[in-house]
């Protein structure tokens, strides 16, 4: 009887084990949930099959962990991007697949040759992003090859945002995804390449270097440069393409509000603050300010940014309360952690929110001496603050993954990401049929 192993039961997983759950009583496949809190994992789990059980296991704990993967067939690894590598290492050990979300760290990368040589698939991001984007992108990138036709320009940008009927703050903005990752995004310096020029822009200024988006039926948004997007010139084989970028969607009038924070310095989560335990919000936001008696915390906070009292900017940030005399009530913190304290405050999904996906890709290309440009979009909804868009388009391609790969139709090994159609065609075929696909409008160039 073939076994599927999910490790770690997080905010993705339920979409993800729902499926599982599916095809395992449809296919007599067993399915085991595993987490550190086996009270989740059972959560996670439900009722009402023999096929599926929860279970608790400790990764750093190489009896533990090496007891789950024996019995598996293939493993899915949901737990936190860096403690991969010890699961990967299981898998390894006892031949067994792996599938992840999270994308490829050079320690994983260096499995690739044991991997192949034992026949195993360590396939990383095929999630969302990295996941989605990267399918997506090769179906076009392919069939703009495959038509003698030749890149130009490939930019893409995604976003998980909250739903247009469920949008009620100024922000235009709820959280769907890791809290943490959102008041740490963008740190580091963005590079890209332009029409043949390198770009680089430092996090201090990020967030004032948007591009504007527009998308059918649901208007403007904007997007601020990824990390990093020159490596993905390798991954997609583009390494001669004169314009690459890839980003994150926002809706238009978030970055300029967000970028209050950053250069005061906000979101820096290398230090602890001195005194956090007495502060209130608005403490907080004057530790940051210069010392002036005379001037109200709104007031040097304007002075300081150049923002307007009565502009968009200041609005935003006092909806969220950050001039309030609210204490914190936290022992100690980093100034992002406050900020994520601050914003997990507000920025929740409501009993009867609905978040939204957003994934844009533009392609401009030449083909028989004629200028093109492809856009595709992809918009789809959550059903709820459990059933998110952002569990379907993270938790549905690891589960058709995983079905695949039991069903012998993914055969390829070692350390992969969904670039090849031998991955991404099946898994985005199922995905149309759920209602998961890119819409896609050409036109000519002038």
């Amino acid at each position: 009887m073939q076994h599927i192993l999910i490790i770690g039961a997080g905010r993705s997983s339920t979409v993800l084990i729902n499926y599982l759950k599916a095809y395992a009583s449809r296919e007599g496949v067993y399915l085991t949930v595993a987490d550190t809190d086996v009270n989740l994992a059972q959560a996670k789990a439900g009722e009402g099959s023999n096929k599926i059980k929860a279970m608790a296991i400790d990764i750093f704990d190489e009896a533990q962990l090496t007891a789950a993967v024996k019995g598996a067939d293939v493993v899915i690894s949901m737990v936190p991007a860096s403690f991969h590598l010890p699961v990967a290492k299981a898998c390894l050990a006892h031949q067994k697949h792996m599938i992840s979300a999270s994308y490829v760290s050079p320690e994983v990368r260096e499995l690739n040759g044991e991997a192949q040589k034992k026949g195993v698939l360590i396939l990383k991001e095929c999630g969302l992003d990295p996941g989605l984007d990267h399918m997506t992108a090769m179906e076009v990138i392919n069939r703009i090859r495959k038509e003698g036709g030749e890149l130009l320009s490939f930019k893409s940008f995604t976003g998980g945002l909250v739903a247009p009927e469920s949008d009620n703050n100024p922000w235009n903005y709820k959280f769907s995804w890791n809290p943490r990752n959102v008041v740490l995004a963008g740190q580091g310096t963005a590079q890209y390449i332009r029409h043949g020029q390198y770009k680089y822009i430092p996090y201090h200024k990020l967030f004032t270097r948007t591009e504007p988006i527009e998308v059918d039926g649901m208007g403007e948004f904007e997007g601020y440069a990824n990390r990093d997007s020159l490596s993905y010139r390798q991954v997609y084989g583009i390494d001669n393409i004169p314009t690459l970028l890839r980003g994150t969607i926002r809706r238009k009038g978030y970055s300029r509000a967000w970028n209050v924070f950053v250069q005061l310095g906000m979101t820096d989560d290398t230090y602890q603050l001195e005194g956090v335990s007495k502060m209130t919000k608005r403490d907080f936001v004057n530790a940051f300010l210069p010392y002036n008696e005379s001037a109200s915390v709104e007031e040097k906070l304007c002075t300081y940014t150049g923002i307007e009292r009565e502009g968009e900017e200041f609005k935003k940030i006092a909806w969220l309360g950050m001039f309030d005399e609210e204490p914190l009530h936290m022992q100690k913190a980093t100034p992002a952690q406050v900020m994520q304290k601050i914003l997990e405050e507000k920025w929740q999904l409501g009993p009867e929110d609905k978040d939204m996906i957003v994934m844009q890709h533009k392609f401009e290309y030449q083909l028989k001496g004629e200028n093109r440009e492809i856009v595709a979009t992809l918009v789809s909804k959550g059903d709820d603050p459990q059933q998110t868009a952002m569990a379907k388009t993270v938790g549905l391609p690891l589960g058709i993954a995983a079905k695949l790969l039991l069903e012998g139709k993914i055969t390829r090994t070692g350390v992969c990401v969904p670039i090849t159609a031998d991955i991404y065609e099946p898994i985005l075929e199922e995905l149309k049929e759920l209602g998961i696909y890119m819409e896609e409008k050409e036109d000519t160039l002038a």
